[in-house]
């Protein structure tokens, strides 16, 4: 089921492309890179028959094109890209949900525009400066960096994915059959493929030096819960969001599956969603 009506939507250095589906209460979805609108799916279908689901995919990835040079990104640029979309799309305080990158987008909305948000979902952000082993994983996000320079974005995804589980010598995951994928998933597989070079030379360091403003969280207005993988193994991601539940006092939410539950879970998803927003 896929029934979004497309959009583009011009903001200072990009044409973001952005999808809304369903009826009621507006909810904003953010996907973390190198991914796009279309990992978040399956789950926006799940939820748009209880909300107006907007997804969208971040500047310099998939179908929104920077209208300048590549340069490195930062979050503030990514939450600012939110802002103007929230403010196309309502006047009214909208609820948000961002997984992995995109919960870092989500949380520094909600301290520079809180007024656009009446509660967010911080599903595994990557947070490695908030965690006390900052320096290793600093460290570690910089070898991922030089193996693509070295190899290229093939060998630097597979060092990433080991890195975000927390498991540096792991060996590659096993990649799913494209036979045995429906034509969406392989199109975005597709989509993500091309996303690799702007993401290791543009996104990933700068992003993961983000520190969230825990002082205007706790002080704002904006109602934040935190997610958790109820199978994450001990890595950056699942770290970083026990560590900025303790910051906020609030318990972490337990979700289906790992760092991906959202999106190979999402009916289970949708209703922890709901049950959280409500």
């Amino acid at each position: 089921m896929n029934n979004a009506e497309t959009k583009t939507l011009q903001v200072p250095g990009s044409q973001l492309h952005y999808e809304v589906r369903g009826s009621g209460p507006l909810l904003l979805m953010i996907p973390g890179a190198p991914a796009d609108a279309g990992a978040l799916a399956g789950l926006a279908d799940c939820l748009s028959d209880r909300y107006t689901v907007a997804t969208y995919d971040q500047r310099g990835l998939s179908r929104s094109p920077l209208t300048g040079p590549a340069e490195d990104q930062t979050v503030a640029a990514f939450s600012e890209d939110a802002h103007h979309l929230l403010a196309a799309l309502t006047d009214e305080p909208a609820y948000v949900l961002g997984t992995s990158g995109g919960a870092l987008t989500g949380l520094d909305l909600a301290t520079r525009h809180p007024e656009q948000i009446r509660a967010l979902i911080a599903h595994e952000p990557p947070l490695p400066e908030v965690l006390s082993d900052a320096a290793h994983w600093r460290e570690a996000f910089r070898e991922v960096h030089e193996t693509y320079r070295s190899q290229g974005p093939g060998a630097a995804m597979q060092k990433f994915v080991a890195t975000i589980a927390g498991d540096t010598e792991a060996s590659p995951a096993a990649m799913p059959d494209p036979s045995q994928m429906p034509p969406e998933a392989l199109e975005m597989m597709g989509r993500i493929q091309g996303n690799l070079d702007y993401f290791f030379a543009h996104v990933l360091l700068p992003v993961l030096r983000f520190e969230p403003d825990i002082t205007a969280l706790r002080a704002g207005p904006v109602r934040v819960a935190v997610g958790i993988g109820a199978a994450s193994g001990a890595g950056v991601p699942l770290n970083s969001a026990l560590a900025l539940a303790e910051s906020l006092d609030a318990k972490p939410i337990e979700f289906p599956g790992d760092h991906q539950g959202l999106a190979l879970d999402p009916v289970t998803s949708a209703d922890i969603i709901h049950s959280a927003l409500a």
